[in-house]
């Protein structure tokens, strides 16, 4: 298959700011799936109380790990439709990671520490990332052709920015702008003020 020169996208702001933890995905006219021997297994840490990354993206039956890395245990959960679990207390790795299934947007959070909140997008292409601080991510080894471009963001608002890109483009270099309510990312009260130790 022919493929195209990287594309690199750059998401910022109606303020003009970078906006970091963005995903974005590209979605092939024709299907193109991964291939499960050379998925990656990613790992969704926690750590002083906070998950980390914030944003994953991951690949439709790409697995996930969430290491324990505290001395205080914690209780992994979702209720998002596209992937409902639960991991019940524990310190360290569980011994199995989770599969996520199904494309969608799986809302991440601890029974135990109900500040603590994460995200992972699951697509359905494999050609997929979340932007770094910078607000810039560069997708490779695309194959030429027509593709929807999503962008995603937890504090996006009026919903997912959809456009199209056609591949290889004049440019290699896109420039999206999406409008969000910027905040903090969640983080661990401080010490005395009904936290847990770590």
């Amino acid at each position: 298959m022919v493929t195209a020169a990287n594309y690199r996208v750059t998401v910022t702001g109606a303020d003009g700011l970078p906006v970091e933890d963005a995903v974005v995905e590209l979605l092939p006219e024709i299907p193109s799936e991964a291939d499960p021997e050379t998925a990656p297994l990613h790992n969704m840490s926690q750590k002083n109380r906070t998950f980390i990354p914030f944003v994953m993206a991951v690949t439709k039956d790409e697995q996930v790990t969430f290491p324990n890395l505290d001395r205080t245990r914690h209780h992994v959960y979702s209720f998002s439709p596209a992937k409902p679990f639960e991991l019940k207390l524990y310190v360290g790795t569980p011994r199995e990671p989770v599969v996520f299934d199904r494309p969608g947007v799986v809302a991440i959070g601890c029974n135990i520490h109900d500040y603590m909140q994460a995200f992972i997008y699951v697509s359905e292409s494999p050609y997929v990332a979340v932007t770094d601080t910078g607000g810039a991510v560069v997708l490779a080894g695309l194959p030429e052709g027509n593709f929807r471009l999503k962008v995603w963001h937890p504090w996006q608002i009026g919903g997912q920015l959809e456009s199209t890109v056609t591949l290889p483009a004049a440019s290699s270099d896109s420039q999206i702008v999406i409008d969000i309510q910027r905040q903090e990312k969640p983080a661990p009260p401080p010490a005395g003020f009904g936290g847990f130790g770590l």
